[in-house]
């Protein structure tokens, strides 16, 4: 796999607490929508043990112009260069990596269950699939606490705009502690939330993005509705 070289163009706050950064896309750069990368800091002003490099997935849809990824803003070192570098700061881009990817057969329904900061693959993937029109019908439902912790929020509802084979569902689990008005669900993901958009549980292949508590409830509750772990593809994130 070859090293890119690739420049910060800006950075936003797109979450309590969540940054995302956008990246020049590196002459002859391509990827698939889910795909991730390995983002390493050239000479950084400080560092610490967990090193100069970290693993981020593209954001970005693969037809966008320019690169993107987000993460939760933990205190280390890494994430403190990150958040004040200078606009035009060098980075090295070893990718892409990894199969969490939207599967080939159309009729087959794809069901994203997210968690946190685990969405920012399934952005890449519902737009790429909105931008090719592709026909597989879509379900993202995405938890976190507040919808003010929740990233790309405004963005991956408005989707469902262009793309009439695509619904997000979003879940608070403490409005109690928000100062935004929310209308759609609350709770934890559970069976019957899942029945009530889909129906047939047993029908979807289904992906697993977010905290390794996250993913592994969800498989258990996807196991007891009958669901194969064949039809389970998994994507934890750890350390965010």
């Amino acid at each position: 796999m070859p090293i890119y070289k690739t420049r910060l163009q800006r950075r936003e706050e797109i979450a309590d607490g969540t940054m995302a950064f956008h990246l020049e896309k590196p002459g002859g750069f391509a990827f698939k929508a889910g795909q991730f990368g390995d983002y390493t800091l050239i000479n950084p002003v400080e560092t610490d043990a967990e090193g100069n490099t970290r693993g981020f997935s593209l954001a970005s849809a693969p037809y966008e112009d320019n690169l993107m990824f987000a993460t939760r803003m933990r205190d280390t070192a890494f994430k403190r260069v990150l958040k004040t570098m200078e606009i035009g700061t060098e980075v090295s881009l070893d990718a892409p990596y990894g199969s969490f990817n939207l599967h080939n057969n159309p009729t087959v329904p794809a069901v994203f269950l997210t968690g946190g900061i685990g969405v920012t693959p399934v952005r890449s993937i519902v737009l790429q699939a909105a931008h090719d029109n592709l026909p597989h019908k879509i379900f993202l439902f995405d938890s976190n606490r507040r919808p003010e912790d929740a990233a790309f929020l405004d963005e991956l509802m408005k989707a469902q705009e262009k793309n009439p084979n695509y619904t997000f569902v979003g879940t608070m689990t403490e409005m109690e502690t928000s100062d935004t008005k929310w209308d759609g669900e609350t709770g934890y993901i559970t069976k019957a939330m899942l029945e009530k958009h889909i129906g047939d549980l047993t029908l979807p292949i289904y992906y697993l993005a977010g905290p390794a508590s996250m993913v592994a409830a969800m498989r258990k509750t996807l196991n007891e509705a009958g669901v194969d772990d064949d039809n389970m593809r998994t994507e934890e994130f750890s350390g965010y």
